[in-house]
């Protein structure tokens, strides 16, 4: 049998399943890590699967999780979705030896949209040139994931990180199963870029998820963006209201159309309500259930996760994705007072004179949502003796006015520029092969276990890498920026 002839089975503890040969590769899609969070078991923590008999044909991705697409970079199309959701992917060199280093990607999307399969989360860079067993989940999103219900009724203590509880089932299958797929459940690394960057933070900072992963990888995303108990409970009355439920089983009940748009409805009234901006409805809630019991960073600075190395950071222009047009003097003055003080605006302008005011209000918005989180994270995991390594972004798109813009760095990490939908955001001009070439080496050698070139982030020095055509480590990074931000949390 030639290896193009080749059906891979793996005999899994819960049934056999089907592979198939892509790309020189062996994929395995669509493999359920928990059972379906339907009916009854929808807002409950995730459920062992029901063991199979027959071979489980695991050769097309499964379905995302129920969404309205947000027209972000990765899903401005309808995609198929289903609540049945629980689904990850296994792309691998070979069945052979269990000795590989393994990445599992966490994807974005605001918490709210999303999938492990699509073509800028391909590992086949990372599979072929680092001998990398690359792993893509699907975790419950919006109101299916994060909605506190544990003071509206009993059992549903995860109901507010219910996404993240999946997340952590789909790691506890890894522990259990990547040695079937080539992988050592002793060298995992996690990453995700965006809501994934947060849900690694998140990770971090839990002791649900203790030694399930080895290395991690927050891409644009920190340990600040999560909700207090009297927020999460505060959104939880929005959807009850918006649904027009009296109780937790009338949420059950919903179908899950209707819950979504009645998503959006209580996004947008919580947006209004005032409050923080960069944290919104349904995102992980904190406090009274397993997962987080504690605020994030708090938990970094008692010690959850320092012995993991993270390389982290952030995109120069992350904002410039969500401040799509021209943006007033007054509006972006409104803005920074939103983020803690309008003297924000001033202390800006003074640093950046020759910035416009739409280009202000997208570093203020980049600093705060993104690149003073990132600071804050390693300042504190520096107390406890961890290794943090920074990185900013900085090649600018020739699209419009995106520079180097939230998301963009993803193709760059994946080495998959040519992959669909890059172009759009790379903008017209021969592609940055080289930076990719850069930028992939450095995530290839840190999800092996090396660390990067550059020395961790300290406080003295501030060395943080800069990612361009020509890449560079500078000192004192954002130094001049920081004391505007010192009273601000």
């Amino acid at each position: 049998m030639t290896r193009s002839d080749y059906e891979p089975i793996v005999e899994l503890s819960d049934g056999p399943i089907l592979g198939r040969l892509k790309d020189d590769l062996l994929l395995f899609a669509g493999i359920p890590y928990a059972a379906p969070p339907i009916g009854a078991l929808r807002f409950k923590t995730a459920q062992a699967v029901t063991p199979w008999s027959d071979i489980l044909d695991t050769t097309r991705f499964g379905p995302a999780a129920p969404q309205i697409p947000s027209g972000g970079m990765t899903d401005r199309v309808p995609v198929r979705w289903d609540e049945d959701c629980l689904t990850l992917n296994v792309q691998t060199p070979g069945l052979e030896g269990t000795g590989r280093p393994v990445l599992v990607w966490i994807h974005g999307g605001g918490y709210r949209s999303g999938q492990g399969a699509i073509p800028w989360y391909n590992g086949e860079s990372f599979a072929k040139r680092g001998d990398i067993v690359v792993v893509t989940i699907n975790y419950r999103l919006g109101a299916l994931g994060f909605t506190d219900l544990s003071s509206f009724a009993p059992d549903y203590e995860t109901s507010g990180v219910n996404g993240l509880m999946d997340q952590i089932t789909a790691l506890e299958w890894v522990r259990q199963h990547i040695h079937q797929f080539g992988g050592d459940p002793n060298r995992v690394t996690i990453a995700g870029e965006s809501a994934g960057g947060f849900s690694v933070t998140s990770l971090l900072g839990s002791p649900r998820a203790a030694g399930l992963f080895h290395r991690a990888i927050p891409q644009s995303g920190a340990a600040h963006h999560t909700l207090s108990e009297e927020h999460g409970r505060r959104v939880a009355t929005l959807l009850l209201e918006e649904t027009q439920s009296q109780s937790v089983a009338d949420l059950v009940n919903c179908p899950v159309q209707e819950l979504l748009e009645a998503q959006n409805r209580v996004t947008s009234r919580y947006h209004e309500e005032g409050h923080s901006p960069g944290v919104q409805a349904f995102y992980p809630v904190e406090g009274n259930n397993p997962v987080l019991p504690q605020p994030l960073l708090s938990a970094i600075k008692a010690g959850y996760g320092a012995t993991i190395p993270v390389l982290t950071g952030t995109n120069k222009d992350e904002a410039s994705l969500f401040i799509m047009t021209e943006v007033s003097e007054t509006k972006a003055r409104s803005d920074a007072l939103l983020y803690g003080s309008e003297q924000l605006f001033d202390a800006y302008q003074a640093r950046l004179p020759d910035f416009s005011a739409t280009e202000l209000a997208v570093q203020l918005s980049t600093d705060h949502g993104f690149k003073v989180p990132a600071i804050r994270l390693a300042e504190l995991r520096e107390q406890t003796g961890s290794k943090t390594y920074l990185y900013q972004f900085n090649w600018e798109s020739r699209a419009g006015n995106l520079k180097a813009t939230h998301a963009l760095e993803i193709p760059f990490t994946f080495n998959v520029l040519e992959a669909p939908g890059v172009s759009a955001f790379t903008g017209p001009g021969p592609l940055p092969f080289a930076l990719a070439e850069n930028m992939h080496h450095v995530w290839c050698e840190f999800i092996q276990g090396k660390d990067p070139d550059w020395p961790p982030y300290r406080c003295a020095d501030r060395a943080v890498m800069h990612f361009n055509d020509v890449s560079e480590v500078k000192t004192l990074d954002f130094a001049d920026f920081l004391p505007i931000w010192s009273d601000i949390r």
